[in-house]
């Protein structure tokens, strides 16, 4: 990106320019800000690109991960879901498929329970601030997760991984969660339009992150351990994962397992990878179909399937399963 910059002033004289007229001063300011995106956009499909919609339908939209955040991470470290706990927040919405409390440690226990009791309160806020969505129908059994983890592997793991038989694999799937909700949060913040939205967004990103870090961090300690039965590392499981999500989302790479090659460390200077971001260590944003591509597990923002069996809910995604009816697929 530096030597682009450098490229930049040279071509348009920022730095050598001699003093223009008011004719060319008025057509350099015209044309930069067209040949500077052209310039520094990289080239992607339309279906990578950020939609229209409400601030509502955002938050309603990003509700669909809070919830299966909440019920992964209370049903993993307490054996019961939000409907324990507020279940006016699910609006009637299902319960999800095949939670259960997982075989953990103290100290990770503690950690998952804290992360529960956060992902009742965004659900709270955002039901408070916009009227929220119903919740759901989710699927957090061990034989989705057996899926997800066999298509990031790239062959049938055996036996099946069972995300509730060890901290370790807990941690794993953990990790195949609450990153993409932060990508939507980065992703959706610069298309709202109200500043309660964007202190509303900015106080659930900060969560987001926070609980995406810790993931990573605990996950990081443990990078060169085998993870049983398998002759896997966990480093080579996130590196599987993160793989996956990208080739799902088919928008370039938005996600990094904990060692990469230098050229995607932070300023090429390292392979350790604690926190995912781009060259500029920048959190990776991504759109709402792209999310819906990864979380569906189908590659397909039209196919539910993955985490939501039949499909997420609010206008946003909605519409997506909507368009697809009409054509028949």
């Amino acid at each position: 990106m530096q030597e682009g910059n450098k490229i930049l002033s040279n071509k348009f004289g920022y730095r050598k320019m001699a003093t223009p007229s008011t004719l060319c001063c008025a057509i350099l300011l015209f044309l930069f800000p067209l040949q500077f995106m052209a310039t520094t956009t990289p080239s992607c499909p339309g279906d990578c690109e950020p939609i229209d919609a409400d601030d509502n339908d955002r938050f309603h939209f990003a509700q669909n991960l809070e919830f299966l955040e909440a019920e992964f991470f209370l049903h993993g470290a307490l054996g019961k879901g939000l409907d324990a706990f507020e279940p006016e927040l699910a609006k009637g919405g299902p319960p999800p498929i095949g939670g259960r409390r997982a075989n953990l440690d103290y100290l990770t226990r503690r950690i998952i329970e804290e992360f529960g009791y956060q992902e009742i309160g965004h659900n709270r806020e955002i039901v408070r601030r916009t009227g929220g969505i119903p919740r759901p129908l989710i699927d957090i059994s061990s034989q989705n997760f057996a899926k997800l983890f066999d298509k990031a592997a790239g062959y049938n793991l055996d036996p099946p991984f069972d995300p509730y038989e060890d901290p370790i694999k807990y941690m794993l799937a953990v990790y195949a969660i609450p990153y993409v909700g932060l990508n939507g949060y980065v992703g959706t913040t610069p298309c709202l339009k109200r500043f309660s939205s964007k202190q509303l967004v900015a106080g659930l990103l900060g969560v987001e992150a926070g609980q995406d870090a810790v993931t990573r961090e605990w996950l990081y300690k443990k990078g060169d351990e085998k993870v049983e039965p398998y002759d896997i590392t966990v480093v080579e499981f996130t590196n599987m994962i993160s793989g996956l999500r990208n080739e799902l989302g088919k928008c370039g790479i938005k996600d990094e397992g904990l060692i990469v090659p230098k050229e995607l460390g932070a300023e090429n200077r390292t392979t350790s990878n604690v926190l995912s971001a781009d060259p500029n260590s920048l959190s990776y944003p991504r759109t709402p179909q792209e999310i819906l591509r990864i979380v569906y597990s189908t590659g397909n923002e039209h196919r539910p399937g993955g985490f939501f069996p039949k499909g997420a809910n609010g206008r946003i995604a909605r519409e997506y399963l909507y368009n697809d009816q009409l054509r028949g697929l």
